[in-house]
C-alpha cells in the first residue's frame, strides 16, 4: 500500500522541515524548559474479528501487542515572548499525531501538523476475487459455496500533513496562511449489479431456468487519492471595524480514475446455483465504472463587522467560488463519451451575500435580523451521455438559489424571565428544468419550496441553584405546482393532482409540504455546592403532504437526558448519564408494504475519580449503549399474492438491535518526583444482529459466492502499562 505523498500534492519535504524545526529549535535567553515522555506496552485479547468494533478507528485491530509512546516538549522565553512546543501521540501505533508550534507572542506563529488514521471496516469480507481492491479485479465464482474463499480486509489509511504561518504586519493587521494535505490509500466497501431487462439494455432478458439474467457483485473501491487545501487571509481590526478577505483552494487527484472488473460467464442465481449468464449481461458488468474524478475548488470572500454604537453591531459577507471538474475520460480509463467530447468540463459558479445587523436599543431589549442569498449556477456543458433505443439524454444541470432570512427579539421580563421570539423563512429555487435529460425513479419535481418558521423560548433563572426554559419551534413548507417530469420537451404542469398523477406515484419527501413542530424543555439544578443536575427533554413531530398515499408520510422524535455530578470529598467526585430516544416514521410503498419503523435507543454512564493518597490517581468508568430497530409490517391494497404469503410465513422483518457494554479502569502511581506510572484497563462486551448481511447465521451471498459478514458477539479486554518521566 503506498503511504507516501502523491507527486500531484505537495512535496514530503515540507513534512521533514517541520520535523527538523521542532527538533532543533532556536537557544532562548533564560530558557523554561518543561516536558514529559511516556513509554510502555499495550496489549488486547481475542482475534482481528473480536475486534473488529473497538479496533475500528485506533488501530488495535490487527495485533495483539502494541508499543506506546508519547511526549511533550514546551520550551518558552518569557524575556523574548517566544514559544516552542512540540507533541507527539501515539507515536508506535497506527494512529500518531505529531504537532509543532513555534511562535513569538504578538508578532509571528508557525505551526506544522503530521497524522495517520486507519480505518478499518468492520466487515470482514470472504471471496475468489483475484486483484480485490485494485483497478482490475477479476471476478470468480467459489465452486466450494459461500464461505469457501479466500478472506480479504477492507481498510484504508489517511496521512496528512498540515503547516501554517500567521505574522502581525502592525498592530491591527494579521495575515494567516495555511496547507494541509492528505493522502488516502486502501479499499472500501463498493460493488456493481444490473437487472434484466432493461430499456437501456434491449439484448439483456430476464432470469430463467437456464439463464442468469440479474447479478450482483461485491468490487472493493480501489482507495489512492490526494485532498490538498490552501488558505490565505488577511485579517484587520481597528477601532469600530473588523475585515477579513482571502483566498481557499480544494485541489482532489484521484489516481484511480475507474473500476474494470473481469466477470465470467457463469454466476449464481438468487438460490446459489451456477448458470450461463443470459445474452448481454456479461458485457455489462464488464464495464468500466467510474470513481471520484479530479476536481478544484477556489473561493474568495470578504466580510467583516462595524460596530455603529456600543449596543449595535452590522456584520456581511461576500463569496464567490468556482468548482471545475474536467477529468479526461480517456485518461480515467472510460469510453462512450458522445463525440467530440473528451471530459464534462463540469464548472458551477456560487455566489454568496450575507447581511446582518445585531442592537440592543433597550436595556432589557436585544433584536437580531439575517439575510443570506446563495446563488449556485451551474455551467455544466450538455452533451448525450445516455441512451435508450433511439432516443438520447443529456446530463443534467442542477442550479440551486437559496435565500433565508431570520429575525429574533428578547426582552427581559419582570419575575427573571427572558422571553425570546424569532421567524425564519427559506426559499429554494432549483431552476429549469434541463429539458433534454431524461429523469427516472420519480413521480414528479418541484422548481421552487418555501418554508416559513417561528420560535419561542422562555428561560428563567427561578433560584440561585435552578434555572430552566422551555422552547417552542413550528415551520411549515410547501412550493410551486408539482411537474410531471416529459424528457425531451421539458416539465409540464399539473393543475389537477388528483387526476394528473397515477394512483401510485410517490413524491419526493423533501420536495412535499410538510409540517414540523418540537418542544424543549431544559433545567439546570444544583443545590449544593457539591450537586449538579442538567434535564433536557424534547418532543418533535413532521407531518407530509403530497398528492399521494405512498412514500413518507409522517416522523416523530422523543429525547430525554439527565447529567449528574457529585463532588463527594475533597479527593473523590462522581459523575453519571442517563439519555432514552426514539424515531420512528410511518411510509408505503406500491404493491408492497406498510412499514412503522421504530427506532429506540438507551445510554447510560456511570464515572468516578479520586485520590486516595497524594502519590496514586484512581479513575473508573461503566457505560452502555443499547439501539433497536423495528419494522412493523402491515400489506398495501394492492400487494400481490406472493407478499401476501410471505409476510404471513415470515412475520416480516426481523428486528435489528445493538448493545455495548464497556467498563474502564486507570490508576497513576507517583514514584518519584518526576517520576509516575500509568496503567489502563478497558473491557468492552458487544453484540448485534443485522439481517442487511446475514440471518440465522447465513449471510448474505454475492452472485460469485462472496460474502460480508461480522462476528455478532464480541469481547475485548485491553491492558496498557506506561512509565511517565517529567521535567521542568
Amino acid at each position: 500500500m503506498n503511504t507516501k505523498l502523491h507527486s500531484k500534492g505537495f512535496p514530503l519535504s515540507l513534512m521533514t522541515l517541520a520535523l527538523l524545526a521542532a527538533f532543533t529549535p532556536p537557544a532562548f535567553a533564560e530558557d523554561v524548559v518543561d516536558g514529559s515522555v511516556s513509554v510502555g506496552l499495550g496489549a488486547v485479547s481475542g482475534d482481528a474479528r473480536s475486534r473488529a468494533l473497538f479496533g475500528q478507528y485506533n488501530g488495535l485491530r490487527p495485533h495483539g501487542t502494541y508499543g506506546l509512546l508519547n511526549f511533550d516538549y514546551t520550551r518558552r522565553s518569557d524575556d523574548s515572548n517566544r514559544f516552542v512546543q512540540f507533541l507527539g501521540t501515539n507515536v508506535l501505533g497506527e494512529t500518531r499525531e505529531l504537532s509543532l508550534l513555534w511562535k513569538r507572542q504578538g508578532d509571528w506563529r508557525f505551526t506544522a501538523d503530521y497524522g495517520e488514521l486507519v480505518r478499518y471496516d468492520p466487515n470482514s469480507v470472504n471471496t475468489g476475487l483475484i486483484g480485490p481492491g485494485t483497478a482490475t479485479p477479476q471476478v470468480v465464482g467459489l465452486a466450494g459455496g459461500a464461505g469457501s474463499g479466500s478472506n480479504f480486509e477492507l481498510k484504508t489509511k489517511r496521512t496528512s500533513l498540515g503547516l501554517g504561518f500567521a505574522k502581525h504586519l502592525s498592530p491591527g493587521l494579521l495575515f494567516e496562511a495555511s496547507l494541509k494535505t492528505e493522502n488516502k490509500d486502501g479499499a472500501r466497501m463498493f460493488g456493481a449489479g444490473f437487472n434484466c431487462p432493461s430499456s437501456i439494455a434491449p439484448g439483456c432478458l430476464g432470469t430463467t431456468g437456464a439463464n442468469v439474467g440479474w447479478a450482483l457483485l461485491m468490487l472493493p473501491e480501489p482507495v489512492n487519492s490526494n485532498h490538498s487545501q490552501v488558505e490565505a487571509r488577511l485579517n484587520y481590526a481597528e477601532g469600530k471595524l473588523r475585515l477579513s478577505g482571502g483566498y481557499y483552494g480544494s485541489y482532489f487527484n484521484n489516481s484511480t480514475g475507474s473500476l474494470t472488473p473481469t466477470v465470467p460467464g457463469t454466476l449464481n442465481n438468487p438460490v446459489g446455483v451456477p448458470l450461463p449468464l443470459n445474452t448481454g449481461l456479461q458485457g455489462i458488468l464488464s464495464r468500466a465504472i467510474a470513481l471520484a474524478p479530479d476536481n478544484q475548488a477556489h473561493r474568495f470572500d470578504v466580510g467583516g463587522s462595524y460596530a455603529f454604537t456600543s449596543s449595535t453591531r452590522a456584520t456581511f459577507k461576500l463569496a464567490y467560488t468556482q468548482a471545475t471538474q474536467r477529468q479526461d475520460f480517456a485518461n480515467a480509463g472510460l469510453g462512450g463519451a458522445p463525440a467530440g467530447v473528451s471530459s464534462l468540463d463540469g464548472k458551477v459558479i456560487t455566489t454568496l451575500a450575507q447581511a446582518g445587523i445585531t442592537s440592543r436599543p433597550l436595556p432589557k431589549l436585544s433584536l437580531v435580523a439575517d439575510l443570506r442569498h446563495e446563488d449556485r449556477d451551474d455551467r455544466t456543458p450538455l452533451a448525450a451521455y445516455n441512451v435508450e433505443g433511439t432516443t438520447s439524454y443529456t446530463n443534467m444541470r442542477l442550479p440551486n438559489t437559496r435565500t433565508r432570512g431570520k429575525l429574533q427579539a428578547s426582552y427581559q421580563l419582570p419575575g427573571d424571565l427572558l422571553g425570546t421570539v424569532g421567524a425564519d423563512w427559506e426559499s429554494i429555487d432549483r431552476g429549469a428544468f434541463t429539458a433534454s435529460s431524461g429523469l427516472r425513479g420519480i413521480s414528479a419535481i418541484r422548481q421552487k419550496t418555501d418554508e416559513l418558521g417561528y420560535r419561542a423560548e422562555l428561560r428563567r433563572q427561578m433560584s440561585e441553584t435552578f434555572s430552566g426554559s422551555v422552547s417552542y419551534v413550528s415551520s411549515h413548507r410547501d412550493g410551486s405546482n408539482w411537474l410531471a417530469p416529459n424528457s425531451s420537451t421539458g416539465v409540464a404542469p399539473i393543475v389537477d393532482v388528483a387526476s394528473g398523477f397515477y394512483s401510485t406515484s410517490i413524491f419526493m419527501p423533501t420536495l412535499a409540504n410538510r409540517k414540523r413542530d418540537k418542544v424543549r424543555l431544559f433545567g439546570a439544578w444544583q443545590p449544593t455546592d457539591e450537586l449538579s443536575l442538567q434535564f433536557t427533554a424534547e418532543d418533535g413531530s413532521d407531518s407530509y403532504g403530497s398528492p399521494s398515499q405512498y412514500g413518507l408520510q409522517n416522523t416523530r422524535m422523543e429525547f430525554y437526558s439527565v447529567d449528574v455530578n457529585y463532588v463527594l470529598s475533597e479527593t473523590w467526585s462522581v459523575n453519571g448519564y442517563w439519555s432514552y430516544g426514539i424515531q420512528k416514521l410511518n411510509q408505503a410503498r406500491p404493491g408492497g408494504a406498510i412499514i412503522a419503523f421504530d427506532n429506540r435507543n438507551t445510554a447510560f454512564g456511570l464515572g468516578v475519580v479520586g485520590k486516595p493518597s497524594d502519590a496514586l490517581s484512581l479513575g473508573g468508568g461503566l457505560s452502555f449503549l443499547g439501539d433497536r430497530s423495528a419494522y412493523a409490517q402491515t400489506l398495501d391494497a394492492s400487494a400481490g399474492g406472493a407478499n401476501a404469503s410471505l409476510l404471513a410465513s415470515t412475520g416480516g422483518l426481523p428486528d435489528i438491535t445493538f448493545r455495548r457494554l464497556e467498563a474502564r479502569v486507570y490508576g497513576r502511581y507517583e514514584i518519584a518526583k518526576n517520576d509516575a506510572v500509568r496503567f489502563d484497563l478497558i473491557h468492552q462486551r458487544a453484540k448485534f444482529n443485522d439481517w442487511a448481511w446475514g440471518y440465522n447465521g447465513v449471510p448474505f451471498s454475492f452472485s460469485d459466492g462472496t460474502t460480508v459478514s461480522q462476528q455478532q458477539q464480541q469481547n475485548v479486554t485491553y491492558l496498557g502499562v506506561t512509565y511517565i518521566r517529567t521535567w521542568q
